[in-house]
This record gives structure tokens, C-alpha cells and sequence, in this order.
């Protein structure tokens, strides 16, 4: 949760929801206990110790509880408590006791999160109802408003996330600043569903995950696989043309390798068990990093070399646990579109202007024109010289107010090896999806000893930048179908136009009009079924094909083509060859509709 949205009115409107919330289940349930109830990322929770299931009619009530306290316009007062006073409060709550004990000690807030120093206790009061809470909080209920809030679901939740713990009765629901803003979250959610990567993958025979092969490894159908052989070639395309020189690297690597790395010191809690062969441990590897310094390194640099630019579609394994795995978006096996660029401190500025643009660019692409950065900025704890870590920050921020993008710094968010900037992109409903990574590395080259022979005859320590473009090849590819909601722009899609024979008369004339548009390039098929041209019409549509291009008597006479976009609109009869300049340009052009 950022820092921006806790200092929001909405943050402040939700937790003042979750209060009301809280006052009307205990109204319902006056034996009830009640645990925590923070805002979250479009909404609020509250967690609850009932004496029995809560239903979707409960829900209804409370709901409209809600808005019988939100008229009533209580004023939000807080106090600062003792201990004692705290427990004296909440001598029933026996949930809200034990947060105390953990405010008492320090360590924990009241929603029993780690905090560096004791914290205050303090209560707010609105109405009847007393909480434990260190707010902010609106000045009143009637602040809320009562069109402008929804309790969405019902789920368990362990007391402190904890299986040895009670189970818990969480409330999920939402509040905004108006109502129209709740219909607009509501209409996302919907669209969210419609366009679930998982389910259109099924839909549309683009993946699968079978529990024979193993969880998180994905299976590629033909479809699937076509559309990531399309991006990928576009990807080869524009790194070659950039300057990036393709390696490949195993799958697996001594352990010798990653302890020098570090990854088995920080990381190893995501590795796979080792692999022995022949009396020597090796790894699956979670990372290209080491890989591509080693081929750095199996020869002597001079500032001559430099930049180097090395990229590589290289699979790495990360042990997921199964409880966060979740379509292609958290996987145990994927493909990094890793590149690292090595280059001289001299350098370091035009190379992030380069590696930013390039960025930019293949995401735009892609379709994604709604970009925002995030620059992450050294931490308390850091290697690296200060020095080193101003002229990295420096040159990515200007870097980005080169490229006039909008941008957050997070002051200290910086890995302790060194600074970046994350790319985060918004879909077609609004979602923001972190894509993009360029990140700074002061550690790996000093661990590897990497250096360059410079000008004066001296060697020197390189600047290393890890560049992740796409993030992963699934999980990409899990944001396009979404973003898209399954209907690929023209250049993406599996099958680009289908042909459409009326009867079986027009199918000599149909299959020959393929093989002119197959010819230039375009992907067609002929459906020759025996179904009616309606029927062929509609599952086209299903299967969100870009073109339909019916053909009849009148098509066959004059050499066109009865066109038909997947949206229903009809563009009518068209040359075949008219045809043809219109989808290889939308190819060429990369247009997304």
C-alpha cells in the first residue's frame, strides 16, 4: 500500500467504513468479537468471531445498518489511552487484548504489524462504537456517503494469519467518494471477470496447467504458442536492431556459482534442492544474473567493448508455494526477458536514456501508452559508494524527465545493491500491472570481480544494469489477454481472418482467396463445415478472429469479399487484393483494434 494512498481521503473514508461496518455486525451479533479492520487497495476488511456463518442476506443488513449510522453524522473523536485504560475498555474483546499486550511490549500497531518504535495507544469513538485504532479517520460518519459504499464477500481468515489460530469471518467491501465512483468499481470488477486470463485461456485454447505435469508450469497450446512466437519475433527483431547481442545459458549451475552470486545466502529459500552429479551440487537456476556475467568474463573488456548488451529468453525456476500461485501470473517455471547492460561510469547516463526509451517503446508497442515510473532510491542499508548511488539516481531521474514521463520516487525503496525504475502500465479497465524493470547492481560486479581495461591502461569496475522488459513471457502474456480481453490486435492473433463459404459452391473460391491473402503473409483459414453462415459467423465472434470474410455468388463473380470485423461492424464488399493492403498495413502499423 503506498504512502500516497494512506495519505488520501480515501484511505481515510474506508477506515472510517470499516468502523461503521464493525458497529453494525456488532449490533446484529452483540456477543460478537472483533479483530482488525484496516482499508486495503479498493476497499476495507473487518475480521469477526461470530457465533454462526454470516449469509448474503446478513450482509444485506449490515448493509443497510451501515446507512442507518451514516445518516445519524457521528463524529470520529480519538483519545490516547493507557495500557490499563485500553484494557479496561476492551476487557470483552479478547482480540483486541492481545493487540494491546503487543502495543504495551512495542514491536506491533494495532493491526499487528511490526513498527520500529512503541506506539501511542489511542481509541476512536463514533456513535456506540469504540475501536482500537491510531486512525486518520473522516470527522464524521455523515462523511460517508450512503449510495457510495457496497460489503462485497464473506471469507475465512486466519487470527493473525496464523493456521494455529482461530478462523476468523473476514467482510470484504468498498467505499468512494461517490456513487458514481462505486459503479465504476463495480463495472471494473465485472470486466475483470469477462476478461480473467485463465478463463479465456480455456475459452480461446491459448494454455493450461495440468496437475499431471505439476502446478505453475504452464502448457502452451498451438494458439498460445502462436501469439507468443509473434511477440517474441518482434522482440528479437527490435533488440537486434537496438544493438543486443542474443545469448543462451543452461538451466542449471554449480552451487559454487550462486553462493558466489549470493543467491544462496539471500535467495535460497526460492530455489529447488540441489541436484548431485558426480559428488557436485547444482542448482536449477532462479535467475540469468550470474550467467550473463560469466560470459562477460570469458574474456578480457576493454572501454572499447562497452556498452555491452547482453539479452537472453531464459527460463529460471523459483520454488512458488502453492497457496500464491495463480494462472500465468505466478508460475514456478518462466522466461525472463532478461537483459544486463555493461557499461563505463562515462556511459552510464546515455545508457539509461538508451535502455528507458527502448522500454518505452516496446510496451507502447505492445499497446500500452498509460506508463508511470517508480524510482527507488538507496536504502539505510547499501552497497556501493554514495557516490556511485547519486550519479545512478541522478541519471535515472533525468532519464525520466527526459522522456517527460510521470513518476514517484520512493525515497529509501531502492534494493540494497542499487537504485531503479519500475515501469507500471494501466490496462483497458484502468488496472496497473508493474511490467518493466531497469535496476542498478553494485554488488554483482564487485562479487565477480568484473573490470574493463580503460583508456590509460588501467582496470576498472563496470556499472551493471539489469533490464527485465516484459517482466516474464506468462506472465505478459497473462496481462495482454487481459488488457485485451482476449481479442489480440491483427499483428498478435493466432488466426486473423476467416473465410466464410456460403454453400459449397463458393468453397474453391473461398480456399483461393486464401491462399492470395496466405500469400502476404496473413494467417487464414477456410471454415469448410457444413453449419449455416450465421452459426460460422457467431463462433468466429467466440473465438474474437479479427476478420470474417463471407463470400457468396455476388463475391465469387466479382473477386471480393463480404467483410466483417469481430465487433459486428460490416465493412462490406471489398477487392480481395483491397482486402489484403488493408491487414498488412494494420500488421505493419501494429494497430491495436
Amino acid at each position: 500500500m503506498s504512502e500516497q494512498y494512506e495519505e488520501s481521503k480515501l484511505y481515510r473514508l474506508r477506515h472510517s467504513a470499516a468502523h461503521v461496518m464493525a458497529q453494525a455486525v456488532l449490533e446484529k451479533f452483540p456477543e460478537g468479537k472483533v479483530a482488525i479492520g484496516p482499508p486495503i487497495e479498493d476497499g476495507f476488511y473487518y475480521d469477526f468471531d461470530l457465533p454462526r456463518p454470516l449469509t448474503p442476506e446478513d450482509l444485506e443488513e449490515i448493509e443497510a445498518r451501515m446507512r442507518e449510522i451514516i445518516k445519524h453524522d457521528s463524529a470520529f473523536v480519538k483519545e490516547e489511552v493507557s495500557a490499563e485504560e485500553a484494557r479496561h475498555i476492551f476487557a470483552d474483546q479478547p482480540y483486541k487484548l492481545e493487540l494491546i499486550d503487543g502495543l504495551e511490549e512495542g514491536g506491533v500497531d494495532e493491526h499487528g504489524n511490526p513498527v520500529d518504535e512503541k506506539p501511542v495507544i489511542s481509541i476512536y469513538k463514533s456513535d456506540a462504537f469504540v475501536d482500537l485504532c491510531r486512525g486518520p479517520h473522516l470527522e464524521s460518519t455523515g462523511k460517508i456517503h450512503p449510495k457510495a459504499i457496497k460489503l462485497m464477500n464473506v471469507a475465512g481468515a486466519y487470527w493473525r494469519g496464523d493456521e494455529h489460530n482461530p478462523m476468523l469471518q473476514r467482510i470484504y467491501g468498498t467505499a468512494w467518494l461517490s456513487p458514481d465512483d462505486l459503479k465504476q468499481y463495480l463495472w471494473r470488477l465485472e470486466e475483470a471477470k469477462k476478461r480473467d486470463h485463465r478463463k479465456l485461456g480455456r475459452e480461446l485454447d491459448l494454455f493450461s496447467i495440468s496437475d499431471d505435469v505439476g502446478s505453475g508450469l504452464v502448457l502452451w497450446h498451438p494458439n498460445g504458442a502462436k501469439v507468443r512466437y509473434l511477440a517474441e519475433r518482434f522482440w528479437e527483431d527490435e533488440h537486434l536492431r537496438n544493438g543486443y547481442d542474443f545469448v543462451y545459458t543452461p538451466h542449471i549451475g554449480k552451487s559454487d556459482l550462486w553462493e558466489i552470486s549470493g543467491h544462496l545466502g539471500f535467495y535460497a529459500e526460492n530455489m529447488y534442492a540441489p541436484i548431485e552429479i558426480e559428488d557436485q551440487q547444482y542448482y536449477l537456476k532462479p535467475m540469468n544474473c550470474p550467467f550473463h556475467i560469466e560470459i562477460y568474463k570469458s574474456g578480457i573488456r576493454s572501454y572499447r567493448d562497452l556498452p555491452m548488451r547482453l539479452a537472453e529468453k531464459g527460463t529460471v525456476y523459483r520454488y512458488e508455494r502453492s497457496g500464491v500461485m495463480h494462472g500465468l501470473m505466478r508460475v514456478r517455471g518462466f522466461t525472463q526477458d532478461d537483459a544486463h547492460h555493461f557499461c563505463a561510469p562515462s556511459q552510464m547516463p546515455d545508457e539509461i536514456d538508451f535502455v528507458l526509451s527502448f522500454s518505452l517503446n516496446m510496451l507502447r508497442s505492445f499497446g500500452f501508452n498509460d506508463i508511470k515510473a517508480y524510482l527507488s532510491t538507496r536504502p539505510e542499508k547499501a552497497v556501493g559508494a554514495p557516490e556511485q548511488w547519486r550519479d545512478a539516481e541522478a541519471a535515472l531521474e533525468a532519464a525520466l524527465k527526459r522522456a517527460d514521463l510521470p513518476y514517484h520516487v520512493d525515497e529509501g525503496g531502492g534494493a540494497f545493491y542499487g537504485p531503479k525504475i519500475d515501469l507500471k502500465v494501466k490496462d483497458a479497465i484502468g488496472r496497473e500491472w508493474q511490467l518493466s524493470t531497469i535496476q542498478f547492481d553494485f554488488n554483482l560486479p564487485e562479487r565477480f570481480d568484473m573490470t574493463y581495461i580503460e583508456e590509460d591502461g588501467q582496470a576498472y569496475r563496470p556499472y551493471m544494469i539489469h533490464r527485465a522488459l516484459l517482466g516474464s513471457i506468462e506472465r505478459f502474456f497473462g496481462v495482454l489477454i487481459e488488457h485485451y480481453g482476449g481479442a489480440f490486435p491483427v499483428w498478435l492473433a493466432p488466426i486473423q481472418a476467416v473465410i466464410i463459404p456460403i454453400a459449397d459452391r463458393h468453397m474453391d473460391y473461398a480456399k483461393k482467396a486464401a491462399a492470395e491473402l496466405k500469400a502476404a503473409g496473413l494467417r487464414v483459414e477456410v471454415d469448410d463445415r457444413s453449419d449455416r453462415m450465421n452459426a460460422k459467423i457467431r463462433d468466429a465472434e467466440k473465438k474474437k478472429i479479427p476478420y470474417m470474410l463471407v463470400v457468396g455468388d455476388r463475391e465469387m463473380e466479382q473477386g471480393q469479399v463480404d467483410i466483417r470485423r469481430r465487433s459486428g461492424e460490416r465493412l462490406g464488399a471489398m477487392n480481395v487484393s483491397d482486402f489484403k493492403d488493408l491487414a498488412v498495413k494494420e500488421v505493419e502499423e501494429k494497430v491495436e483494434g
